[in-house]
């Protein structure tokens, strides 16, 4: 009988975290649903689970390195082995520069940044060869707004850990990418107006199933020659130039 693979998601409660794992689960994956918010964590495995797909929600706070490591230590006693980590879970602040805070920059910097670190030296210890790391980061790591500073700051450092990690963990045979999101209406898409979506090349805003099959596409074993890179998913801004008169 063939194992079911193992795949985790941070930050998957709703949005595009809960979109992923979804799809996952979808596949006949079970899903471990990481998530701070107990309350909504709990609701989306029970929506899940009356759908027929295998979750299990964790209640993890992503800036606490003991809660990292409890839950690791849970995946070890029951002996399992992850085949594909997505750390999606993520915060932001967008204040202007004189009101940003360091305990701000620090929040932001520990749940986007160091928890993809933490999470991704912990799956590594129980991942085997083919198994995939996927890294949710951002097109503001490339292009930003005034106030932006630790929101651009962590995804920038988000994508040179992405590269980092897979040379690190290229002699284990586990591939590292990342997904960079543009705009993705995660709610009331209805009520978007019809220049928001004519300014994307694609014709409409993103959804979050498309951030989610990018994953599926990057975490699929037979795409092996594929490692250390960034998937841009934003229906062509960051390629589009535009001129003022």
């Amino acid at each position: 009988m063939t194992k079911q693979k193992q795949v985790v998601v941070t930050g998957a409660a709703q949005g595009i975290g809960k979109s992923i794992a979804e799809r996952f689960a979808q596949q006949g994956n079970h899903v471990w649903l990481i998530d701070i918010n107990e309350q909504t964590g709990k609701q989306t495995e029970e929506i899940f689970l009356k759908e027929g797909l295998k979750v299990t929600f964790a209640a993890v706070d992503v800036k606490e390195p003991n809660e990292i490591e409890r839950f690791f230590d849970r995946v070890k006693k029951l002996g399992l082995t992850i085949n594909t980590l997505i750390n999606n879970a993520g915060v932001s602040r967008f204040l202007p520069l004189d009101d940003l805070t360091l305990e701000e920059w620090e929040l932001v910097m520990n749940t986007n940044v160091r928890s993809a670190l933490l999470f991704s030296q912990g799956g590594s210890k129980v991942m085997e060869p083919g198994s995939s790391i996927i890294n949710i980061a951002s097109t503001r790591a490339v292009m930003s707004e005034p106030g932006s500073e630790a929101y651009a700051a962590s995804k920038g450092a988000l994508l040179s850990l992405t590269h980092a990690l897979a040379s690190s963990l290229a002699s284990s045979g586990i591939r590292v990418n990342a997904v960079s999101p543009g705009w993705i209406q995660t709610e009331n898409y209805e009520q978007l107006r019809e220049d928001d979506h004519r300014q994307h090349w694609s014709g409409r805003v993103g959804r979050p199933d498309d951030i989610a099959r990018t994953c599926l596409f990057l975490a699929d074993e037979s795409n092996d020659f594929i490692t250390g890179e960034n998937i841009v998913a934003d229906g062509g801004m960051t390629r589009k130039m535009i001129y003022r008169d």
